[in-house]
């Protein structure tokens, strides 16, 4: 909310201040304004929550890539040997010790593209939550805005549908709360 909003929210809630049938349009506008404010840090905070796992998961892919190719190198390296037919015994230990790393190395490639997945699955979570907050935020100033209507027009239709606005905008904010998406 900007700092002119602010000052025009005050103006009206000092006009509604003159008139006590306005009394509830004004305390109505003053509950959804800091719901606004509440599901507007909530939802910078889970977008940022959405960034973090972004890269987490790069950086566990980038993990998994490094592996890939030092798997990779590692098994040509093996594969170049044993066609060398060399019968040192040295040589032999060495294409087993490669094989033994390219076997672990393997297995470790899975555990680090389930990680990478766990991230990305992370980073869907975390975005669905900031687009629930971020609805929640909308319908909420939609509602305050209706609301405010009712100063001006002095009629109280506005100040219902402004209310289910904000009802609506509760609830969405609610779910994000109440549901592990």
């Amino acid at each position: 909310m900007e700092a002119n909003e602010a000052q025009e929210l005050q103006e009206e809630h000092e006009q509604a201040a003159k008139h006590p049938s306005l009394r509830p349009v004004s305390f109505t506008m003053s509950v959804f304004a800091v719901a606004v404010a509440i599901s507007t840090v909530l939802g910078h905070r889970t977008h940022t929550e959405a960034v973090l796992a972004q890269a987490k998961a790069s950086d566990q892919w980038n993990e998994y890539q490094a592996k890939k190719i030092r798997l990779n190198e590692t098994q040509l390296t093996s594969d170049m040997l044993s066609v060398l037919a060399v019968h040192d015994d040295s040589a032999k230990k060495l294409m087993e010790n490669y094989k033994t790393h390219s076997a672990k190395w393997a297995g470790d490639l899975q555990q680090e593209e389930d990680k990478a997945h766990e991230y990305e699955a992370e980073v869907r979570r975390a975005e669905r939550r900031a687009n629930r907050f971020d609805l929640g935020e909308a319908l909420l100033e939609i509602g305050l805005v209706i609301t405010s209507i009712t100063l001006l027009t002095r009629q109280r239709g506005y100040w219902y549908l402004g209310v289910g606005f904000g009802i609506a905008g509760l609830a969405v904010c609610a779910t994000v709360l109440l549901l592990k998406l």
